[in-house]
């Protein structure tokens, strides 16, 4: 872990810090590309409620990695470049657009209390939501009409953003799936790649952004640990890596 912590300041003394968000400090490496360092804090409700996790950063890292670069693989392009060392990631440099993209499979979380129906029921199809990317103001739900009327981004962007979130949908069940994980529902980011100008996948997956239930038992791998104090959270952070048989 000493290891681990002196490579991040070595590259962090190296390169300007231009973003720090609540999962991830991002610093400059050129014009078109930047550094991604992974961090062990855990916050839920908009930052409300923080607090740290052993080794999540490096769980993170490698889940996120390993998921992104299956993701250009199967021909999504994505901000993804490389896995640096055991919490940073090169990466593509974009523009994001304001935009949190829920990709709901089954009930749970807000979508449950809204409707009152029990967590875990399956939708009769996927259903994509928008919520505005801020934290002031909450991260409100938000439509299409919306979006395309405060100029969020363009009809022809939101559209390759609709079919790319199907798609990764599409693989990332069927991954989960073979592990014996359901993929409940997850959260996707997307941006302007500042090279070609074309909307990429941005952000990161893993269990900070997916809620992801084990299919026999239901047992939470993600998040939800944290927010409703159900304990064990590294531990099932450390499931979902060890399931996903990342070298």
């Amino acid at each position: 872990v000493d290891l681990i912590f002196k490579r991040d300041i070595k590259i962090s003394s190296r390169m300007k810090k231009i973003y720090e968000g609540k999962a991830k400090i991002t610093y400059a490496k050129s014009a078109h590309q930047v550094v991604a360092v992974y961090k062990d804090v855990d916050t839920a409700f908009n930052n409300l409620k923080k607090g740290s996790i052993k080794n999540k950063g490096v769980i993170n890292n490698s889940i996120s990695s390993y998921l992104f670069d299956l993701l250009n693989n199967c021909n999504i392009p994505t901000h993804f470049l490389k896995k640096i060392n055991q919490k940073s990631q090169l990466l593509k440099k974009v523009d994001i657009i304001p935009i949190e993209v829920l990709v709901r499979n089954y009930f749970a979380g807000s979508l449950s209390k809204k409707f009152g129906v029990k967590e875990g029921t399956p939708l009769s199809d996927t259903l994509i939501e928008y919520c505005l990317k801020s934290d002031e103001l909450g991260d409100p739900h938000i439509s299409s009409e919306h979006i395309l009327n405060i100029g969020l981004c363009s009809f022809d962007e939101l559209e390759l953003i609709d079919e790319y979130s199907l798609r990764i949908n599409d693989i990332l069940r069927g991954i989960f799936y073979s592990i014996g994980i359901n993929l409940i529902d997850f959260k996707l980011e997307f941006g302007v790649c500042k090279k070609t100008k074309k909307v990429i996948l941005a952000d990161e997956i893993s269990p900070d952004t997916c809620r992801l239930w084990d299919i026999k038992t239901n047992k939470k791998l993600d998040k939800d640990r944290f927010r409703r104090d159900l304990g064990n959270v590294e531990e099932a952070y450390q499931e979902v890596f060890e399931r996903l048989n990342i070298k």
